[in-house]
């Protein structure tokens, strides 16, 4: 890096700097601060999103949570902290959102993908919702574990642990939907992720199995992880 660039760098620190110090220090109204979540810049999202106090409406809702995917990741780690909070205040303003957190669950940030597991506890009681993400869950975690599964070693490590990593956070997510999804599809999952390489995705398929002790079914699948050769897996 040159002089040059990094004055330019400087430069658009202080500006980020003093733009998200001016949102903590002045007291800006509500509707300011859901306009600043709506058009502002990085930093005027991240102080925004921190430093808003209530989500009052569904069009309120909508601006808070399109932050969440598709932006740069100050602004996306602000807002999935305080999703949880907001959710759980007014579950019936996100119940909408579906396809929203099922592409933060995967985030690249794991910050996110916890942050966004944590707020759906609010709303699996929805049958709405449950109906929609629970389906959409499914289908997106099979596609998952067919390229998982078909992986070639000289695709390259980035590329497999990219997709490993959105593997295990769906698994997680449906760990806490086990009560919502139809036995059968949990059966599937099952079976396609028991055998996959990375010892994580087999370890979030035992925990998935825990919580499924009541089901004969599951009986011969739960002695083979016992055997497995990993001891967080074997654990069950």
């Amino acid at each position: 890096m040159n002089n040059d660039d990094f004055k330019i760098l400087r430069e658009k620190y202080n500006q980020d700097f003093n733009a998200a110090l001016n949102i903590y220090e002045n007291n800006y109204s509500h509707k300011d601060l859901i306009e600043f979540l709506k058009s502002g810049s990085v930093a005027q999202k991240q102080a925004a999103a921190l430093k808003l106090e209530t989500i009052n409406n569904q069009n309120e809702a909508q601006i808070f949570i399109q932050n969440l995917t598709g932006c740069d990741g100050k602004i996306r780690e602000a807002i999935s902290f305080r999703l949880p909070e907001f959710v759980k205040n007014n579950p019936e303003f996100f119940i909408q959102y579906t396809d929203i957190f099922l592409n933060a669950i995967i985030d690249i940030n794991g910050n996110i993908c916890r942050n966004t597991i944590s707020s759906l506890k609010f709303l699996k009681n929805d049958k709405q919702f449950q109906k929609d993400f629970c389906t959409k869950l499914y289908q997106n975690t099979l596609n998952l574990t067919e390229k998982a599964k078909t992986f070639d070693i000289q695709d390259g490590k980035y590329k497999i642990n990219k997709e490993i990593f959105k593997l295990y956070w769906y698994l997680e997510t449906i760990s806490e939907f086990t009560e919502h999804i139809d036995k059968s599809r949990l059966l599937d999952i099952i079976q396609e992720t028991k055998d996959i390489f990375d010892y994580t995705i087999r370890e979030k398929t035992a925990k998935i199995l825990s919580k499924l002790e009541q089901y004969q079914e599951f009986s011969e699948i739960r002695k083979e992880l016992k055997e497995d050769k990993n001891y967080y897996v074997r654990r069950i």
